[in-house]
């Protein structure tokens, strides 16, 4: 069946997935049970059940302090839950190690990017393609058995860097990169390794409102070619915009799930973010563009503002 037919087929069964906390779906790639996670007594973590639709766009939102990017450490071996398990395209991953995690097909991306400072754009990209010979110590010794692989990834990387229009940086150290051009090359790595899984920590934080436009359309594209995307965010209009299905988190928990609409305007969403005795449906653009409820925009171009330097100055103690 052609990707286009699966992705509709999957787009259109959520129609018939009940709107209730930990729903189960049709096709679930991903699927979490009892995962918990504390710090000194305090409940980062506390979910029973929630799955993820598999080749559908699924967003997780929820108040600062939710629990959102944390759930995105244990789900991918960067953090160790109290209790839990879950199944990822049939294979069971908790307690796997990071590494083997990617190589599974989940991989994520960061709210503050990790992309090598000191290394080219080609670099970075190259390190994230899988099964490399001249990574072992004695085959980097003899070129003839690395030099083929070497070449198809860099082919690959560079088409990639095409796709994501950075491949006119691709000797510049990433270090010397925008904001905005570090989540792409982030995003462009993570592609590196086929995944069947991509989920982004905030892909908006930080990025020029000119490069917007360009990361949402990356990212329909990744749902578009068959790529399961899971995304935190805190932007309500990219997450209306592009989410076929929202999970909500709030002290931990998952207290709602749904389409974009239908959750921007439950009132136990809008109690989460506001508190109670609220009617603001936080699906409304307009308010939105009034800066009323979560001015991501505005924030983000104040950060663009800033250059590398002047932002490690101010992290500095």
């Amino acid at each position: 069946m052609p990707v286009e037919d699966v992705v509709a087929r999957a787009r259109n069964g959520l129609a018939q997935i009940p709107r209730v906390p930990g729903a189960p779906k049709p096709d679930a790639l991903l699927v979490a049970d009892g995962v918990r996670r504390s710090f000194g007594g305090v409940n980062a973590v506390d979910v029973e059940h929630v799955e993820i639709q598999k080749h559908v766009i699924t967003a997780l939102i929820g108040p600062n302090g939710a629990g959102k990017t944390t759930f995105f450490n244990l789900m991918t071996g960067f953090d160790k839950p109290d209790t839990g398990s879950w199944v990822f395209d049939g294979t069971p991953l908790a307690g796997v190690a990071a590494s083997r995690v990617a190589k599974s097909g989940m991989v994520r991306t960061f709210q503050l990017t990790k992309a090598l400072a000191r290394m080219t754009v080609l670099d970075n990209m190259r390190l994230g393609a899988r099964d490399q010979p001249g990574e072992g110590l004695f085959t980097a010794l003899v070129k003839p058995l690395w030099a083929p692989r070497e070449r198809a990834i860099t082919e690959k990387a560079m088409t990639l860097l095409e796709r994501f229009k950075l491949d006119t940086k691709k000797d510049d150290f990433a270090g010397s990169l925008s904001g905005g051009q570090r989540k792409l090359l982030e995003m462009a790595r993570a592609l590196m390794s086929d995944p069947t899984l991509v989920m982004l920590d905030e892909p908006m934080a930080g990025v020029n409102p000119a490069l917007t436009q360009s990361l949402l359309g990356h990212i329909t594209d990744l749902r578009d070619s068959g790529t399961t995307v899971l995304f935190v965010e805190h932007d309500m209009h990219m997450v209306r915009h592009i989410s076929d299905w929202v999970v909500v988190m709030a002290q931990g928990k998952v207290v709602a799930e749904g389409p974009p609409s239908e959750v921007m305007a439950d009132q136990a969403v809008i109690d989460a973010y506001l508190g109670a005795h609220h009617d603001t449906d936080l699906g409304d653009d307009a308010l939105l563009d009034e800066g009323g409820v979560i001015d991501a925009e505005a924030e983000a171009e104040a950060d663009a503002e800033l250059s590398p330097t002047t932002k490690a100055e101010e992290k500095a103690p």
